[in-house]
């Protein structure tokens, strides 16, 4: 029997060609970022960082100017009862949940007074401030109602403004008209320094009142806002809504006033002499030059009982 060989495995005869090399697909070049394209950008991120941070200023401007012309204070460390007046402290201008806004004080006097004084006080502290400047008009024998106002003493809080301003004093006299039923005829508006300003404002809305004394009124209160370096680097008339135009208010004043000016000797009460808002007034007015000694002192009582002495005589 013959063996069969064994199968050989056959072996493929090696190519006449390489085999090909594999090549790996082309890489894209990097892109590249033009040099222009990065200064647009930057400056576009500067621009947008300045209006930013100009935005923000323009916030804290409209959220923090009205400091710049009131400066109100809480604590109230004295009372008409530190120069032995009796007084009535009195709770006003409700809101919704029947809670008072307004806190302020009933001073009368012994007497039947023909007139009650509102009084009006300045820009800066609250009511514990005013007693002094309170007696020579309860001297001269007037009722008196004083209070705060929002954000002075113990007010409600809130940042005070000429429209809350305006709103306090409206509420004050609606206080004293509908709740004390005095005749609007026979109440005096008595105002101090920006309270002067305030009280030309009301006065020359109420016709109806017997008259307005005006206390050192600041005729550019606002200037203090304006003329600051921040309020020049925003649009500040427009993100401020006071104006105190007492020029205005006072071309529309018909009932009597009387303006009593703090100033040096050497001044006088020439009618050129006197301030603009002054001189538009088309109605009744008497102006007074004081100085700071115990004869304008004196001075100062006798223009007020020369002023009531002319408010009690009938119109002409």
């Amino acid at each position: 029997m013959s063996k069969s060989k064994p199968f050989a495995k056959s072996r493929s005869a090696p190519s006449s060609q390489s085999p090909q090399r594999r090549t790996s697909p082309a890489q894209p070049a990097p892109p590249t970022i033009s040099g222009i394209w990065l200064l647009s950008g930057l400056g576009l991120a500067l621009l947008a960082a300045v209006i930013c941070a100009w935005g923000a200023l323009c916030i804290l401007f409209w959220q923090g100017s009205w400091q710049l012309l009131y400066h109100p204070t809480s604590a109230v460390t004295k009372t008409p009862a530190n120069v032995n007046l009796p007084f009535e402290s009195v709770g006003f201008a409700t809101n919704a949940s029947g809670e008072p806004q307004l806190r302020g004080w009933w001073i009368p006097v012994a007497s039947q007074p023909r007139f009650t004084a509102v009084y009006l006080h300045s820009q800066t502290g609250n009511l514990g401030d005013t007693i002094n400047d309170l007696l020579p008009y309860h001297e001269a024998g007037l009722n008196i109602f004083t209070f705060d106002y929002r954000g002075y003493g113990q007010s409600h809080f809130e940042h005070p403004s000429e429209k809350r301003w305006r709103e306090d004093a409206e509420s004050a006299l609606r206080y004293l008209t509908e709740t004390r039923h005095i005749p609007a005829a026979s109440i005096i508006l008595v105002g101090q320094y920006l309270g002067a300003d305030l009280a030309l404002e009301i006065a020359s809305a109420h016709p109806n009142l017997a008259g307005v004394i005006l206390e050192q009124p600041d005729e550019h209160p606002t200037t203090s806002i304006f003329n600051d370096a921040r309020a020049r680097l925003v649009p500040a008339k427009l993100l401020v809504s006071d104006r105190w135009d007492t020029n205005s208010a006072a071309s529309n004043l018909i009932i009597p006033s009387l303006w009593i000016y703090w100033a040096p000797a050497e001044m006088t009460a020439l009618e050129g002499e006197a301030p603009q808002s002054y001189r538009n007034v088309p109605a009744r007015k008497t102006i007074v030059w004081l100085g700071k000694s115990l004869d304008d002192e004196q001075q100062l009582r006798s223009s007020l009982s020369a002023f009531l002495d002319q408010l009690r005589k009938p119109a002409n």
